[in-house]
């Protein structure tokens, strides 16, 4: 059902895109946003985890430097069925992890010492978990295009719309054109932001569902999420953007009010409770 609900989705995302396209320039523009976008998605694909972990000064580790952690991936890495990904490790004090690569061939788990220090093993187990669950159903694949999609429409919404405000398409200034111009600079970037909402969010219960599958233990997975939700609010990550947000466990930046319903990850209650209802029904 999340993998039918994220190609629909996407599906909508890319329409979303290609009608911009053909407002800014009719059915060549429309085919100029098409390829433009499958550009931009080949280069996220294949150098955006090069990206984030030097962002984040992530240092990879291996079993001599980090045995408890080495482990836990390694015996994760068994349960999923999954190849052994390289492991890093971000000098930070707060808690949190995430997952990067192009495929589970190419991936790497990296978690920060924060996590690492104030979870016990069980606790840390359902993370790596959630984090392999992402690997394994090629989520950082479906994260980076929707990200890409989203920046690209918002670029040239804002771009074309002012072009139709102060010309029109034809060089003529008109109340259809201001009209466009408004849902180009406005609606079209949100509509696109809430689609990448809707497909981060998906991700993140079934990646939740697949780590507490993985290490066994939702309960301990929730106590985790709790954890991390707690100090990631008071305290957040070091260098941390709206850019990356969306590849870590838990929101990264503080989310109060109005931003909460623009969050890229579910509401942790409702992800504590989804876990909680797993261990009922497993026992």
């Amino acid at each position: 059902m999340n993998t039918l609900k994220t190609t629909f989705l996407m599906t909508l995302m890319m329409i979303l895109f290609l009608f911009v396209g053909y407002l800014v320039g009719g059915q060549n523009g429309m085919t100029i946003a098409f390829f433009f976008s499958l550009a931009m998605n080949f280069g996220s694909y294949w150098f955006s985890d090069k990206v984030v972990l030097s962002m984040y000064r992530a240092k990879q580790v291996d079993y001599n430097s980090a045995p408890e952690l080495y482990s836990v991936v390694q015996q994760l890495t068994h349960n999923a069925g999954l190849p052994m990904p390289k492991i890093y490790i971000i000098e930070d004090e707060t808690p949190n992890a995430f997952a990067t690569g192009r495929n589970p061939q190419h991936a790497a788990v990296a978690a920060t010492t924060g996590i690492i220090n104030s979870l016990s093993r069980e606790e840390l187990s359902g993370v790596i978990g959630h984090e392999l669950g992402h690997v394994k159903h090629r989520d950082i694949l479906i994260g980076t295009i929707a990200a890409t999609i989203v920046g690209t429409i918002t670029f040239i919404a804002q771009m074309a719309g002012w072009a139709m405000m102060f010309g029109g398409r034809g060089g003529d200034r008109d109340d259809d054109s201001g009209i466009a111009a408004l849902f180009l600079m406005i609606l079209a970037p949100i509509a696109a932001s809430l689609l990448q909402l809707a497909v981060s969010r998906s991700r993140e219960f079934a990646a939740d569902a697949e780590g507490a599958r993985i290490s066994h233990n939702p309960l301990a997975l929730a106590s985790a999420l709790k954890k991390i939700s707690a100090v990631n609010q008071l305290k957040p990550l070091n260098n941390v953007g709206p850019a990356t947000a969306h590849m870590f466990i838990v929101n990264p930046l503080k989310m109060s009010g109005v931003k909460k319903l623009f969050s890229t990850h579910p509401p942790i209650e409702e992800r504590i409770k989804r876990l909680e209802a797993m261990s009922v029904y497993r026992s």
